[in-house]
């Protein structure tokens, strides 16, 4: 039998499953997922419309952070990408931003990253610099000692050469850091 609470329940948890409710007067986020992004969708970046347009899922923006532990941050290929190695311990603590994210978002950001082929997405220890989710329905917050655990796109299969490329702690596509300009992808 349809009912008009029968209904509504089912619209609520229909699409992502982002916006569940267990009471019809008290919205909930879902099942989200914390992402660490340092590149081209970074805020100010290129691709960062992806992270918060809504077309492709749903993102809300955390804050930003640090890699706890360090990593090769490099910009390579021809069309000047950036990559983060998975190479723990080596090269230096990498800046960027924190997310919270839908199913829907998490499997478009890894067909954008070409994951697992191009990137493998794992799970790091992010401390956070500036915290600015304050919305509790998130259920995200950074443990006593500011650490959240974040997925990351990261690169363990690369030509080897990239090891000797610098190694960087932040990154810009529009080289204002001194680093080649990327490439978008409409003028590959």
């Amino acid at each position: 039998m349809f009912t008009v609470q029968n209904v509504l329940s089912t619209i609520k948890c229909f699409s992502t499953r982002c916006w569940q409710t267990s009471d019809p007067t008290v919205k909930k986020f879902g099942k989200m997922t914390n992402v660490f992004v340092y590149g081209t969708l970074k805020q100010g970046q290129p691709n960062h419309h992806y992270m918060i347009s809504g077309i492709k899922g749903r993102g809300k923006s955390c804050g930003s952070g640090v890699t706890v532990e360090k990593y090769p941050l490099v910009v390579a290929g021809k069309y000047n990408i950036p990559f983060l190695l998975n190479e723990p311990g080596s090269g230096q603590q990498v800046t960027g931003d924190i997310y919270t994210v839908d199913s829907q978002l998490l499997q478009f950001l890894d067909e954008f990253e070409g994951c697992p082929e191009m990137y493998q997405r794992k799970q790091v220890k992010i401390r956070t610099v500036e915290w600015k989710a304050t919305d509790k329905r998130l259920y995200v917050q950074p443990d006593a000692d500011g650490i959240l655990l974040c997925f990351v796109y990261c690169a363990s299969t690369y030509d080897r050469e990239w090891l000797k490329l610098p190694f960087h702690s932040t990154y810009d596509a529009f080289g204002k850091l001194g680093q080649p300009k990327y490439v978008i992808r409409d003028y590959r």
